[in-house]
This record gives structure tokens, sequence and C-alpha cells, in this order.
């Protein structure tokens, strides 16, 4: 049953999501097309550098994201306490750098819809798709979809679902074998804090230059667990855990055997929401729902 972005987005259960835009028909919009052989891999730029410019507009922050050949994914945080800080005129200031505005000046009542507008996933994730359809429908001179109707949105209820969502992100190119090792994954977040090119994402903890609300672990952990499990992946199987990665595992609270396995089919054990039973429960009551997809395997027994 499909459920309102309105109603998916509480604040009140998580600042976390997770979301997932898909090209039409599943075509590779955005890589080697199979059937007239061009490549449009050059698009999945597009995708990345709008995604780096809409985070210093709006008041929500990437930690991760990763750009398919005919899909991407992105984890964002709402910051809604940065926006209450934001003056009339910086509000102003920042939606007209992603639109028009009226040259008599803004009402007070439009000031308040942009300013509720910047901390919108769902005009977030409008801003980053529109533009990009229109810009490859004038390169291939036609009209019509280029984006499926409506971006998948996934919560993540607590911290353990919000490392798991981004390892996955991270790991997504080693998964579909678009690349061997993280560090060579084009287009994705792993590869742009291992680039430097991460001013525009979440810092991790540790991290002094940028270390208000970071992410809750440092990014030499990060990297050491990100690096062992796709080593995992493309084993096909968990390898020996390496004694850098036993810490990070047990604050995970997840054995070396389950991690691999939430991360190579994350894709298919959860949808809605990703968390523990406890906090999922407490989302479904919010939803109207009496079960999502995961909560068997969020029970303290599957750990």
């Amino acid at each position: 049953m499909t459920i309102a972005r309105a109603q998916q987005i509480s604040l009140e259960h998580t600042r976390y999501y997770h979301c997932i835009s898909r090209c039409v028909r599943r075509a590779f919009l955005c890589g080697e097309d199979r059937h007239t052989g061009k490549n449009f891999g050059h698009r999945r730029q597009w995708i990345e550098n709008r995604l780096t410019q809409l985070a210093s507009i709006f008041a929500i922050e990437i930690l991760a994201y990763a750009v398919m050949h005919n899909h991407y994914h992105v984890v964002l945080r709402v910051m809604p306490e940065k926006v209450a800080k934001w003056s009339d005129e910086e509000i102003v200031d920042r939606w007209s750098q992603v639109f028009s505005v009226p040259e008599c000046g803004p009402t007070t009542a439009e000031i308040a819809c942009w300013r509720s507008r910047l901390t919108s996933i769902s005009w977030f994730m409008r801003c980053t798709n529109e533009p990009l359809a229109r810009r490859a429908n004038r390169e291939d001179d036609c009209s019509g979809r280029f984006w499926e109707g409506r971006f998948k949105l996934q919560a993540l209820l607590d911290d353990t679902a919000l490392l798991k969502c981004m390892a996955y992100v991270d790991l997504n190119p080693v998964r579909s074998g678009l690349a061997r090792f993280p560090e060579t994954s084009r287009y994705t977040s792993i590869k742009a804090r291992l680039t430097g090119r991460d001013s525009h994402l979440v810092a991790f903890a540790g991290d002094c230059a940028r270390a208000k609300d970071p992410i809750p672990m440092t990014f030499t952990h990060y990297l050491r667990l990100i690096d062992w499990t796709g080593r995992c992946i493309r084993a096909g199987r968990a390898c020996r855990v390496p004694p850098s990665c036993m810490p990070t595992l047990a604050t995970i609270h997840l054995s070396h055997h389950q991690w691999v396995r939430e991360i190579r089919h994350y894709g298919t054990w959860y949808y809605r929401a990703v968390g523990s039973l406890s906090v999922l429960e407490n989302y479904c009551t919010h939803l109207g729902q009496r079960w999502l997809k995961g909560m068997v395997r969020s029970r303290p027994c599957d750990a």
C-alpha cells in the first residue's frame, strides 16, 4: 500500500532517511545503452554535482551516496534546527539559488513556505531530479519521463540502521561489479571522502574540523569496516575478521556473519524502515500499520 511522503517522514522518530531514484523502465540512461551502444556515464557526474550544490542550500545534509548506471542512492539528515536560525534574508537568498523569486520581493507567507521547503526531503529530491531530467532530454532531443514517478524513501531509526545503510550505499558499485574496491568506486561518497572532496558530507566522529553532530564512528574504523566487508562480498562469504574491525562490529552489536549478510541482502530484506524491533514497532504505530518488512530480522535472536 502506498503511503504519503509526509506520513513516512517523521522527525519525531528519526532525522535520517535513505532515498532511491531510478530511471524509467530501469533503462541505463546514466550508463551504457545496451541497444545503441551510446554511453551516458557523464550524467552520473551531473547527479553528484547537483547533490553537492543542494547540500549547500537546503537544511538537509548528505551522509552517503552512490550514483549507479540506472539509479542513485542518497542518505540524508534533516536539520530543522538549522533552518530555524536562518533570517528571512538568508531564506530568500538560498531559495533564489534554485528558483526565481518575485522582483517586487516575496511576501511573509512565501518566505514561510520556502523556509518549510528547505527542510523537505521531497523538495530536495525534486530539485535534484527535475533539472537533470530536463537536461538529459535536451541532450537526447526528446521529451517524457526520465525518472520513475516517485523516489523510494526508507527511514533509518537508529545508529546501527544508519551505519548499515551507509555501508550498503558505499558498497553498491562493489556489489554490482562496477568496481572491485571501495576506493575505485566512482561517484560515491566513500570515493569523495578518500580523495578529500567531502566538504559537502557530514563528518565522522573525531574530525576536529567538522565535528558538530558527527556520524557515530571514526572514519578510520568505518573505512576498515567497509574495506573488509567489500572483500567479503567479492569472496561471496564472511572472511576472517581482522582485529581492527572487531571493536567496530562489537559496537554495532552484530556478528561478522550477520553483518555481511545484512549488507549483501539489505536491498531485499528491508523496505520502508530499518532499525531494532522496538523502534520499528513505534514507527509502525506512527504509520498505522501492524507490520513492516524486516521486523522479523530485527528480533534480538537474529543478531
